[in-house]
């Protein structure tokens, strides 16, 4: 009896952890499958700030709205929604809530889409409601700008109006002959397929910071009133939105509180007019007297700048401290800060406050951790902060932002064609408005004295990132009809907005007339950024006396003085300079050499390929800039000889491997290899400058070629040489660290 009932117990103990291990363990991911009753599914876009194209994807199911997680999420699943709602395909899609928490229910996660399905339905997932997640990983698509043909939109609901996506400042003068950006005029905001007007009742100098920071300004100014409003009952009203507050730090006028008129909005706001906004542009985009006043306080030296952007706004965040650049750390980044900074450096308002070292890992100490502006702040070293620990952060949590800039019409005055994606194809430039204002002109740009620089800015003028490659012929794209040589001689310093600010020939003159030798260009979301170790330089430099019988295969190489040429050879010796090198890659792609391997030379004597022709430069100057010795340094090989922590190396040279460097790994070049040096055997004794610099030439594209370039101050007594104060960049920092003075 009682063995049958401890039977009894220990199977009903048993069943029950059977039941609870089959409730408990997640299950696998199923056909997603219909909405309740059959009803339809309904989709919207959400969010701000936003374009009509883009936003937080929700989904109306089982009578409620809800988010989709962006766990396992994919383009291919992009591809699906956007169809779903009237858009041909996505180009992208977003993480985390970039578009804002949406609310309600998370209807689907770990939605898992091939990408040719005709509804999510057919897609698998957890199944509907069936999520632990949270808001904060809503995820958003990015659809591509044209609708599907005869699509109607019976499925799609459009994003209750109770937010402000679209604004613009509408002049109430011709703006045909004004110059681009707009900063004064009739604040308007888009609503369905026109624009509105907002009222000016109690309109106030805050409102009209977060309008000028979204349109691309860091200030506003005050407008002649009485002028707008003689004008502003000329043109039919709409008014749209009243009673707008805005604190001022507002990333975005939806921040801010209003209210919406409902129903028929006639006869409204009739104790005021319009709202009339007044912006003050940054220095990179005033224009006349404006632009001649911005540019002199430039002498004050700046303590903030961004880096590794490919467009203007845009960047990793670096302070300056102790005449030393560091970066900051992203714990409690947000918008607030961001904002700060892009005002500060003459943009508008933040639109992406970015985490994770997404602008590339920086190098150098960590200024900054935790910052809390309040947004008032003119300058981000007054925000509340604190300061780094060893432990604290890592460059892989470098902070950075996107900011907004106004609108320059640069983007319609280039143009590429033939090319077999929208990154790539021949330059072609506008001409100005055509006969009677149908048609624009366009013409070529002559490719002799093309380069990686001029494409460049190719690339930054068209939004389209940073320049893979610049090319001198285009015989492949011979598609358009366009075949005018309007443009030659172009020199560009790889900086400017628009190709229209390089210089170039006031006439054109180009050998080869040829279309064929029209400039085109490849670009590239990411690139790579070369940065060499100073403090290693440092550290490691010292004098050699070679002898020349041990120098046969640098001389065959060309690292040695022309004088060597003349000397006794197998006797005597040169006197080196000798020091190491470690050169890290920081950017967001892999640094590859320029020619492919089928045409790397090999070089018996040293029994190895050569890459690149030359990959560095090194060089004695004196104080005054004038060379005095020099040497050069082929890629004796491209290899990641060591790399940080959870990064893989992936370029080796031995047996005839590919060469390059992963991002996050460096290349090291001993001090006791052939090459790692320069012949000083002619020098005198003196003071003088050791200046070294990563691809010289420009022939690999790189996010930043201002950092290629590495200082250092030398005193040389003819025996022994003292190397210090070592820093990277072209602009030397005064007063830098403590050091011997000659």
């Amino acid at each position: 009896m009682g063995v049958t009932r401890g039977c009894q117990e220990l199977l009903s103990l048993l069943c029950g952890i059977w039941l609870w291990v089959s409730v408990a363990e997640p299950s696998p991911p199923t056909p997603t499958g219909q909405s309740r009753e059959g009803a339809p599914l309904q989709f919207r876009l959400a969010g701000y700030p936003r374009k009509h194209n883009e936003g937080r994807i929700e989904v109306f199911y089982n009578q409620e709205w809800g988010t989709i997680c962006d766990d396992d999420f994919t383009l291919a699943n992009a591809h699906v929604l956007c169809r779903h709602l009237g858009f041909v395909a996505a180009t992208g899609w977003t993480h985390s809530a970039k578009y804002g928490k949406g609310s309600g229910r998370i209807w689907l996660d770990n939605l898992n889409c091939g990408g040719s399905e005709k509804s999510v339905v057919d897609c698998r997932s957890r199944g509907w409601g069936n999520s632990d997640c949270s808001h904060e990983e809503d995820a958003g698509v990015i659809c591509k700008d044209e609708r599907i043909a005869g699509f109607v939109d019976s499925n799609v609901i459009e994003t209750e109006q109770n937010q402000v996506e679209e604004l613009r400042l509408r002049p109430v003068v011709s703006h045909a002959k004004r110059p681009l950006p707009v900063t004064e005029g009739i604040v308007e905001v888009r609503y369905k397929n026109s624009w509105a007007q907002i009222c000016d009742e109690n309109w106030s100098s805050w409102n009209s910071h977060v309008v000028c920071g979204m349109l691309g300004f860091p200030a506003e100014k005050k407008v002649n009133q009485n002028f707008y409003r003689l004008s502003a009952h000329r043109h039919p009203l709409n008014y749209r939105l009243h009673s707008v507050s805005c604190l001022g730090h507002e990333a975005h006028l939806s921040l801010c509180s209003f209210e919406f008129y409902r129903g028929n909005a006639t006869g409204v706001c009739k104790g005021g007019m319009p709202a009339v906004v007044g912006c003050v542009p940054g220095p990179l985009f005033a224009t006349g007297s404006a632009q001649k006043k911005k540019r002199r306080p430039q002498q004050v030296q700046k303590r903030l700048r961004l880096k590794g952007g490919a467009r203007p706004g845009e960047g990793r965040v670096e302070v300056l401290r102790n005449n030393e650049w560091g970066t900051v750390c992203d714990d409690r980044w947000n918008l607030v800060s961001a904002g700060v900074v892009c005002r500060e450096l003459g943009f508008g308002s933040a639109k992406e406050a970015l985490t994770g070292a997404r602008m590339g890992q920086g190098m150098g100490p960590i200024h900054m951790n935790e910052v809390q502006c309040a947004g008032s702040e003119k300058s981000l070293w007054s925000c509340p902060h604190k300061n780094i620990t060893k432990e604290g952060c890592k460059h892989s949590e470098d902070a950075g932002v996107r900011c907004n800039i106004p609108s320059m019409g640069y983007e319609n005055t280039v143009r590429l064609s033939g090319g077999r994606s929208p990154f790539e194809g021949r330059v072609e430039v506008a001409l100005g408005a055509g006969s009677n204002g149908t048609q624009q002109p366009w013409g070529l740009v002559c490719g002799q004295g093309w380069g990686i620089l001029e494409a460049a800015v190719v690339c930054r003028q068209l939004g389209l990132g940073f320049a893979s490659q610049g090319l001198q012929e285009t015989w492949y794209w011979d598609a358009s009809n366009v075949t005018e040589m309007v443009l030659s001689g172009v020199k560009c310093t790889g900086q400017e907005m628009t190709l229209s600010h390089c210089r170039h020939h006031d006439t054109v003159t180009c050998q080869k007339t040829g279309t064929r030798f029209a400039a085109g260009v490849i670009c590239s979301e990411t690139a790579s950024d070369l940065l060499l170790h100073a403090p290693l330089v440092q550290e490691t430099a010292y004098i050699e006396d070679r002898p020349l019988h041990m120098l046969y295969c640098a001389a065959e190489e060309n690292c040695l003085s022309s004088s060597a040429r003349q000397a006794n050879w197998p006797y005597g010796h040169r006197r080196l300079l000798r020091f190491s090198s470690q050169i890290h890659n920081n950017g967001r792609a892999d640094f590859r050499p320029k020619a492919g391997r089928h045409s790397w030379v090999w070089h018996e004597c040293h029994g190895h390929y050569h890459s690149m022709d030359i990959f560095t430069h090194y060089d004695l100057l004196t104080p005054n800039g004038t060379k005095v010795a020099e040497g050069h340094k082929a890629s004796f090989c491209l290899e990641d000889t060591e790399c940080q922590e959870d990064v893989g190396k992936r370029y080796e040279c031995a047996n005839f491997g590919e060469q390059g460097i992963t991002v996050g790994c460096w290349d090291l070049y001993r001090h006791d290899i052939d090459c790692q040096w320069i012949d000083i055997t002619d020098v005198r004794p003196g003071n003088y400058i050791l200046q070294v610099v990563i691809n010289p030439r420009y022939e690999v594209a790189e996010s930043d070629f201002t950092n290629n370039a590495m200082k250092c101050n030398c005193k040389y007594d003819g025996h022994r040489i003292w190397v210090h104060n070592c820093h990277i960049g072209l602009a030397r920092l005064l007063g830098g660290p403590a050091g011997p003075k000659w």
